[in-house]
């Protein structure tokens, strides 16, 4: 039997987020602990977090165990919430003070329960405003009533503290105190939500039998983009609501969130708890303690809302579940779309993958019966999918300095007249990929990655798309020094808006693309002008194909098709054809019918006649087929071996030392590729190298990995990281 509760002067082993290799022993403090209790412990002259992880070793010399200092105020962590941690950090090959680290991101929770002041929008205006004071008060209407820490405020506001309490004594501002962590209004799920029928009715009654079961499945919610599956799978989670659970709705865009929300207040009549990076840091605090007391039924989050302390988790939904977001590609290396799975696994919890165009492995595993499979094949309401042709550049006559053709230039125009939106699309940020001198070919890059720096016109700065360095614009060549010959060249979003401003001298134009916000609020505003009527034309990268609504875009231009059609990436076509689809499906949401047109160099290219076709299925099948041809996921296994290290020498080096003693790999069916330099070679001044394993399906790919690496004693210029399940190989 598990021991669960620890009696003073007992030893218990404590896990701390710190880069250690151990559970550490110490003395149960007066009182006792729970197991699970979080606790501050003494680690050399300092104070550091920690968990009860279950009885102490006893091998450590018991006269110098030093004992817990004390028991934090927070609920203790639930077996469930250390069992996913354990096993994601077997999955991924992660030490367990790193799985740690993901569960405890949140600030002052070793603070002592106390009241706060917070300062929130008041009354009235000052009899004399001043820059500094309007700069408040816009800072607290931008996020609509929310309170905020006097730091906070005057830090958002960019003002000092006595600005905020200035106003505070006329009444402008109203300081309150509270307590520091708030319970969470709560969600009526007995509101009526927007009536369904037919498919959607059938796909919403499918996911609430399954959350009533109270046991673990996975379900793809498959349906066409403007098919409603949001209002479905927020059936899902009104009935898990009604049964007592919690329930967590992943995102894989901050800039989704605000129209979500509203669509969740409008459904439940409060908003949820938000767990991202957009909200402060008094927020994640309270969100973070409301969900492990229960008090939070709702979560809408990012991916890392998944290592939350839910109290009882029901149900976990993935939004855009291909979304290639979902996978962290720096610190732990994991897949959420994955990670969910898992977790809900452990929580007798049902998962709903929602997609229009699902990743391949999903797809594979409702193929196999893995998972269930809900359709919704039709858009809802009145609103039909939109007319889908391709442009065949090789017959339009186009200046060398344009992107946009002549016949989507026609479209455009037409959908000006008509008073109706239009989107131009190209994943590509920035004003032009390459900047070259003329005079000697000099390309210019990045000082410390392998990497060209691409030209923001907006900024008039050259930036570094992987470290994110920048310097301005050069005048001359930096390598020969001739002035007056620098050329961008390439089209980014930028270009294609200027082209567009060129075009359409009077047409309201907006550009979304990530680097162009300061803030995620800024960003959500613009989003909300644009579904709002307040622009003509709009140029995006990825950024407009995750799930957003403009009711009057009634016309998509994809600019360049071809952009993601070749590589070595082995989910080039499958990325494509995702992309291109889901932005099409931005076209036509309400009653005009929407038009999308693509342009392409190669309209006869598979993924392209797919595209144009409209079958899903059979790009699925072939797509399939040629990934089980060659053992590639999801019917192999792939694992990739990073080196970094500040000598290249020393990079290489390793990569052959692990290459020559590969029996591990070999011994489970597996294969050693490289080692290569990575498409990407220096990053931040480190020289990066690739090897490539791959093994069958069933292979136990981790345990091997582990046995190869386990001898490896690296220097601190030397770094190795596994990523299992790659997504990107750059």
């Amino acid at each position: 039997m598990v021991q669960s509760y620890f009696e003073e002067g007992r030893l218990v082993g404590v896990l701390t987020p710190e880069p250690l290799d151990r559970v550490l022993d110490y003395r149960a403090p007066e009182g006792g602990c729970w197991l699970g209790a979080f606790v501050e412990v003494p680690l050399g002259p300092r104070k550091v977090l920690g968990v009860v992880w279950g009885p102490g070793r006893g091998d450590w010399d018991i006269a110098k165990v030093r004992s817990v200092i004390r028991v934090l105020d927070a609920a203790p962590m639930r077996e469930e919430l250390r069992e996913f941690l354990e096993r994601a950090g077997a999955y991924t090959l992660t030490p367990m003070s790193a799985m740690l680290r993901l569960a405890t991101r949140v600030p002052g929770l070793s603070d002592p329960p106390s009241m706060r002041k917070i300062y929130r929008l008041g009354q009235g205006e000052p009899a004399r405003m001043t820059d500094a004071r309007r700069r408040v008060i816009d800072t607290l209407v931008e996020y609509g009533g929310l309170g905020f820490t006097l730091k906070e405020l005057s830090d958002l506001a960019g003002v000092t503290p006595s600005v905020v309490k200035g106003l505070a004594e006329m009444g402008v501002v109203e300081e309150a105190d509270t307590p520091r962590d708030m319970p969470y209004l709560p969600l009526d799920p007995g509101r009526p939500g927007k009536p369904l029928i037919g498919d959607q009715a059938g796909a919403a009654a499918r996911l609430a039998e399954g959350v009533r079961a109270r046991a673990y499945g996975t379900t793809l919610l498959k349906g066409v983009t403007g098919s409603g599956k949001t209002e479905v799978y927020l059936e899902a989670v009104a009935e898990c609501l009604r049964t007592g659970r919690q329930a967590l709705v992943l995102l894989p865009e901050i800039a989704l969130t605000a129209e979500f929300l509203t669509r969740v207040e409008a459904r439940f009549g409060a908003k949820p708890a938000e767990w991202h990076s957009g909200v402060t840091m008094t927020e994640r605090r309270r969100c973070w303690k409301m969900v492990g007391q229960g008090e939070a039924q709702l979560v809408v989050g990012a991916r890392s809302a998944l290592f939350l302390p839910f109290r009882d988790l029901g149900l976990i939904v993935v939004d855009e579940e291909h979304d290639p977001s979902y996978k962290q590609e720096d610190g732990v290396l994991y897949n959420a779309r994955d990670m969910a799975v898992l977790r809900a696994s452990l929580n007798a919890a049902q998962v709903v993958l929602s997609s229009a165009t699902p990743s391949l492995e999903t797809w594979s595993n409702a193929e196999a019966g893995k998972y269930a499979r809900v359709d919704l094949p039709n858009r809802f309401g009145a609103a039909v999918l939109p007319r889908m042709e391709a442009i065949d550049m090789r017959s339009e006559d186009l200046p060398g300095s344009s992107w946009v053709s002549p016949t989507l230039q026609a479209a455009v125009g037409a959908r000006l007249q008509a008073g109706e939106q239009s989107l131009l699309f190209l994943n590509r940020r920035g004003y032009a990929p390459v900047t070259l001198c003329r005079a000697c070919g000099h390309q210019v890059e990045c000082a410390d990655c392998d990497a060209r720096m691409v030209e923001h016109r907006f900024q008039n700065r050259l930036i570094c798309h992987q470290c994110g360095a920048s310097r301005p614009v050069p005048e001359a060549c930096p390598h020969c020094g001739v002035e007056g010959k620098m050329a961008a060249v390439g089209p980014g979003v930028e270009r294609v808006a200027e082209e567009a401003a060129r075009h359409f001298p009077d047409a309201r134009i907006a550009v979304l693309s990530s680097d162009l916000f300061g803030s995620a609020r800024a960003l959500k505003a613009q989003i909300a002008e644009i579904a709002g009527g307040d622009t003509d034309i709009v140029i995006g990268t990825q950024l407009v194909a995750k799930g957003h609504n403009f009711p009057r875009l009634t016309l998509v231009g994809v600019v360049d098709a071809d952009l993601g059609l070749h590589g070595s990436d082995l989910r080039a076509a499958e990325r494509t054809f995702q992309l291109i689809r889901q932005v099409a499906g931005r076209a036509g949401r309400v009653e005009a019918q929407g038009t999308a047109l693509i342009q392409t160099f190669q309209p006869d290219h598979p993924v392209i006649r797919a595209i144009l076709s409209g079958d899903e299925e059979g790009f699925w099948r072939a797509e399939a087929g040629e990934r089980q041809a060659t053992a590639m996921p999801p019917y192999g296994r792939l694992a990739g071996i990073i080196i970094a290290a500040e000598e290249a020498a020393a990079a290489h080096e390793l990569g052959a030392r692990l290459a020559r003693n590969d029996a591990p790999i070999r011994g489970i069916g597996g294969v050693v590729y490289g080692p290569a330099p990575a498409p990407i070679a220096r990053v931040r001044g480190w020289h990066r190298v690739r090897l490539l394993v791959k093994t069958p399906k069933g292979a136990p790919i981790q345990q091997a990995i582990a046995q190869w690496t386990a001898g490896l004693k690296l220097p601190t210029k030397l770094r190795l990281s596994v990523d299992i399940d790659p997504q990107s190989f750059y």
